[in-house]
């Protein structure tokens, strides 16, 4: 009886012990997937901010919380099952539904470009805003970078099992999501903590108080041209990449042969050179798309506004 127990025992330990090596090796799995992806992350991180400019402070941290709510639900509830499906059954499709998004991405950024060159933009930072519609459209954007995220993430633990990758990408997802969005509400909440302080007794604690006010829309117009950037960058990348996978290799290796060359004449600095040479062709690729896809949808807008009008004439 006594042996049988001290049998047991050493099997819930074994158990137990391959449980904890299994638990080791999703951290382990999700911290490489989730690094791979850190260049999504910080766009994503830019993109957030442009969404609250113009709200009253006592609703910035409600709407944040509702986008956050909805980039969870984007991650776990839609794309997660998708690409699990599809990398199951259809690895194949993923590319090409990627580069469906990048193409939003990139008709985004180019159509925020146009109406600021242009002067003819909507008007966001006039008037009270809809929050519905602004935490429906930064949903939709986020349902992209999400969507890359997740798609990075897989491809670097697309050797595990299915539901070792389903545990990883769920603690991705989440944990990709609770930094997002709390460094986003540190960001746009820097403000409030400045006012804060400067009505702090302590000169130079209410110097710098006054120091972070004054410095807070100036950096929040700074985020709002990163993310704007960060569309074009994410989504000319997107699209760069999906190509030559696909088959069609000439721009990619047209512009990684240049990421190559500035790698090589920088010496030391060659990493950070190639990468800002990388990024500025996919961001250079983004507009281009971006601004074609304006330009048919504007055509498309202004048919349908004129058959309208013709028809409401008789």
């Amino acid at each position: 009886m006594a042996g049988g127990l001290v049998a047991l025992l050493d099997d819930v330990a074994l158990i137990a012990r391959a449980a904890a090596a299994s638990v080791d090796d999703v951290g382990v799995a999700a911290a490489r997937a989730g690094a791979k992806a850190a260049g999504v992350v910080v766009d994503d991180a830019a993109v957030t901010p442009q969404y609250v400019r113009g709200l009253t402070p006592d609703r910035e941290l409600p709407i944040i919380r509702k986008i956050a709510v909805g980039s969870l639900r984007n991650k776990l509830l839609i794309i997660l099952p998708v690409i699990l499906v599809l990398s199951q059954f259809a690895d194949s499709l993923l590319t090409p539904l990627l580069m469906l998004g990048g193409a939003y991405l990139c008709f985004e950024g180019a159509e925020k470009v146009w109406a600021k060159v242009s002067g003819h933009g909507h008007g966001h930072d006039d008037g009270p805003k809809d929050e519905r519609t602004i935490v429906s459209g930064a949903i939709r954007t986020d349902l992209i970078l999400s969507a890359e995220i997740m798609v990075i993430s897989l491809n670097e633990v697309a050797e595990e099992t299915f539901w070792a990758r389903l545990a990883i990408l769920v603690l991705v997802g989440t944990l990709i999501t609770v930094v997002v969005y709390g460094a986003v509400g540190l960001i746009v909440k820097m403000d409030d903590v400045g006012l804060n302080l400067s009505r702090r007794s302590s000169a130079g604690t209410a110097r710098f108080g006054r120091g972070l006010v004054a410095a807070m829309p100036k950096l929040l117009t700074f985020l709002t041209v990163v993310g704007t950037a960060a569309m074009l960058w994410v989504g000319g990348h997107i699209l760069l990449v999906g190509s030559d996978e696909l088959g069609f290799h000439p721009v990619y290796e047209f512009v990684h042969h240049l990421e190559e060359a500035a790698h090589e004449a920088t010496g030391a600095l060659g990493g950070v050179v190639g990468w800002l040479v990388n990024t500025l062709f996919s961001a250079l690729v983004g507009l281009v798309v971006g601004a074609v896809l304006v330009v048919l949808v504007t055509l498309t807008l202004h048919r349908r506004r004129t058959a309208e009008h013709g028809a409401a004439a008789h």
